[in-house]
């Protein structure tokens, strides 16, 4: 049975048509989430083309096998294991970086603070440590720095340590509504519109699912990857992926000499890989109709023939 919550997919035309050079072709949607882009693809597939999916969340997996369609596979792992595919075997590979509504809306994925529910926040819910469980014997120095290196929060240690002192006073902190109390008396200042908690729920998402690390071992593997003129088309929705993101196509679409070694001891310069194709971001009547898609920015790049 389907969950009630509804997602609605962020750029969805723009990064189909960014991404679908070959309707013939094999393409890779490494983020399922709820299959929007996937769906739209395989309605513009011809009958020989093949879309490979993945997910860890084993909601979107049984999501996932509700389509029907001898062209699609779901595989159920995260997309740090795109290196287990073959080398050239597709013509794009699709990331699209963004929770899911129904795991934020869903209380009980742990995910948001608006709601009371154990904090969990893995995107896969069968393995790995929750949050809680995390927070339950973390030192205070790791706390503050993952707060602060992935939520770019200022107030970092004054957190970590209030969750610290509430471990070693009441136990460790087990709900949702439990640590964005506890954040909200540590923070003191806080930008208009957002709640105080908002960083550090996104800096404990962020690290207990590993999701920086696994970008960065997605997009390697998408090199190797994607055909000659093949796509990569990646959507991200904070500051983090989007600079790894832009530093990744960068450092793969130039090349790169250093100039303070003589000519004579310079050999061929590194390939370029990669050529980049601009970014766009969603339109003002896509924001208007879901908010979620204002931080959205996407990124595209080529595959070079080399």
């Amino acid at each position: 049975m389907d969950a009630p919550w509804t997602h609605t997919t962020v750029l969805l035309n723009e990064a189909v048509d960014a991404l679908l050079t070959d309707q013939a072709g094999t393409y890779i949607d490494a983020t399922f989430g709820r299959g929007g882009h996937s769906r739209l693809l395989l309605s513009r597939l011809a009958p020989q083309g093949r879309l490979i999916a993945f997910d860890k969340d084993p909601q979107a997996v049984t999501v996932a096998r509700q389509i029907a369609d001898s062209r699609f596979v779901i595989r159920h792992e995260g997309f740090c294991q795109l290196s287990q595919l073959p080398d050239a075997s597709t013509l794009g590979v699709l990331m699209d970086l963004g929770v899911s509504s129904p795991q934020l809306d869903d209380p009980q994925r742990g995910f948001s603070f608006r709601f009371d529910a154990p904090l969990d926040m893995r995107m896969d819910t069968t393995r790995g440590l929750t949050v809680a469980q995390w927070l339950a014997t973390a030192e205070q120095t790791q706390i503050a720095e993952v707060i602060r290196d992935y939520g770019e929060e200022r107030f970092a240690g004054p957190i970590a340590k209030a969750i610290v002192a509430r471990r070693q006073e009441r136990g460790p902190v087990t709900t949702t509504a439990e640590l964005a109390s506890l954040v909200a008396g540590a923070v003191k200042t806080r930008e208009s519109g957002q709640n105080p908690a908002t960083r550090t729920f996104q800096a404990f998402r962020i690290f207990i699912n590993a999701e920086l690390e696994e970008l960065q071992q997605a997009l390697e593997a998408s090199l190797n990857l994607l055909q000659p003129q093949g796509r990569l088309v990646v959507i991200s929705f904070h500051s983090l992926e989007d600079r790894i993101v832009k530093q990744f196509i960068a450092r793969h679409s130039r090349e790169s000499v250093d100039r303070r070694v003589p000519g004579w001891m310079l050999s061929a310069p590194p390939v370029m890989k990669l050529e980049q194709m601009g970014r766009s971001r969603a339109s003002a009547s896509e924001v208007q109709a879901n908010p979620r898609a204002r931080s959205a920015i996407m990124r595209v790049a080529k595959r070079t023939s080399a």
